[in-house]
């Protein structure tokens, strides 16, 4: 199973993009674990857990390289949410985009 962490400021908004994500991935069938922290809480769980992906939300691109660079080091693919995609609680799209940079080699 495949393990997705939103990071944003406080995980709120997240929380609501990471419902939809989940209820696109169960009507596909799709296994994935998928959840939100808020920033200060999401290195300790990058440094303690076993994530396949890092979506930063685009309220807080700022810290892009300092996740780049701590991902990159773990071996986690990173990316940041698409902020239309994110304004929209695109679930639907989010969930694609993750899925595609889990698989791409």
């Amino acid at each position: 199973m495949k393990k997705i962490m939103l990071v944003c400021s406080a995980g709120m908004s997240t929380s609501m993009l990471v419902s939809r994500m989940l209820k696109i991935a169960d009507e596909k069938n799709i296994e994935v674990s998928i959840f939100a922290k808020a920033e200060a809480q999401a290195e300790e769980v990058l440094e303690t857990e076993k994530i396949d992906l890092v979506l930063l939300g685009p309220q807080v691109k700022f810290l892009e390289e300092k996740y780049k660079e701590k991902c990159s080091q773990l071996g986690v693919k990173f990316s940041i949410i698409n902020i239309i995609d994110y304004g929209s609680m695109n679930g639907a799209k989010v969930l694609d985009d993750a899925l595609n940079l889990i698989s791409e080699g």
